[in-house]
């Protein structure tokens, strides 16, 4: 008995850390981090993989943990959030905060590790999650745009993180994901649109799911898919597409922007999260074509 409890116990422990950390988006914020790494490097270091992975994770689980104290009575109210480890109360503010800062410092000394600029900006991104993007979900949905800032961060850091710089490459990898931010949250915002209005949060451009939204998801979208491709130009730098890769690309921008058409024509909710979806979807192969397609191009 006494170990099935103590197995038990564990495994709530490690449930209460993953949703604490939010460990599926730090995961797909890890996976950004590491492509961009991919493409900025000339030589593979797996040390430094490991390093940014494990920093990487921890920064990203360091926000969601301080972004779910400041949050948690607003998390208390809705569905979706209310069986969180704080407002289900398995876990006390003080134990978070001691999570979110152990966090905070190993993600910013594993970075550190790597190169100074890459825990600088690590850092950045935690400030500005936390300190502004978090206060003005409430207030304005001006939030989205403040928080695309620390969002579009983890596919720059990789680039910094293999360089060491912050160049036109790392430019172009942050504002990539800068824009793609706007549809995936803003479809995310229209589908739980009666759960996040309970918590009193404003995701929605308008504040509410009507045309004008919906036009600036589509307008937004494309705008993804246009500085996506940018780099087939030739023009970015040592960070380059080919035809090939920028055709799948495309395809993968297309399928995003028919999700996106949808939820104009139809307003529906189930539109929004299948443009959601398949935002994910884009956002996870797009990077992946990238880093194949540097592949491809080194061989031949």
């Amino acid at each position: 008995m006494p170990d099935n409890l103590t197995y038990n116990s564990i495994t709530s422990l490690f449930q209460d850390f993953k949703t604490i950390t939010k460990m599926r988006l730090a995961l797909s914020v890890v996976f950004s981090s590491v492509a961009g790494y991919f493409l900025g490097a000339e030589t593979f270091q797996i040390s430094e993989v490991i390093l940014l992975t494990i920093g990487g994770y921890a920064m990203v689980g360091a926000s969601n943990a301080y972004n779910q104290i400041i949050e948690r009575d607003l998390d208390a109210l809705m569905d979706r959030t209310k069986n969180r480890p704080i407002p289900s109360g398995r876990m006390s503010v003080n134990t978070a905060f001691a999570v979110a800062s152990v966090l905070a410092a190993l993600g910013l000394f594993l970075l550190y590790t790597i190169n100074p600029i890459t825990a600088l900006f690590g850092a950045i991104s935690i400030f500005l999650y936390v300190s502004i993007y978090t206060p003005l979900k409430t207030k304005t949905p001006l939030s989205v745009f403040v928080g695309a800032f620390p969002g579009a961060i983890p596919f720059m850091l990789g680039w910094v993180a293999a360089t060491g710089e912050f160049s036109i490459e790392a430019g172009t990898l942050f504002m990539i994901q800068f824009f793609w931010q706007f549809p995936h949250f803003w479809a995310l915002g229209w589908w739980l649109y009666n759960d996040y209005k309970k918590g009193g949060f404003f995701m929605l451009p308008t504040g509410k799911r009507d045309s004008s939204t919906a036009l600036q998801i589509v307008l937004y979208t494309v705008w993804t898919i246009l500085i996506s491709l940018i780099p087939v130009l030739g023009i970015t730098g040592s960070l380059r597409l080919s035809y090939l890769g920028a055709s799948i690309v495309l395809a993968l921008g297309l399928f995003m922007l028919y999700h996106a058409i949808q939820l104009y024509k139809f307003r529906a909710e189930k539109n929004a999260k299948q443009l959601m979806l398949a935002s994910v979807t884009y956002i996870t192969m797009m990077q992946l074509v990238f880093v194949l397609d540097k592949i491809v191009r080194e061989w031949e």
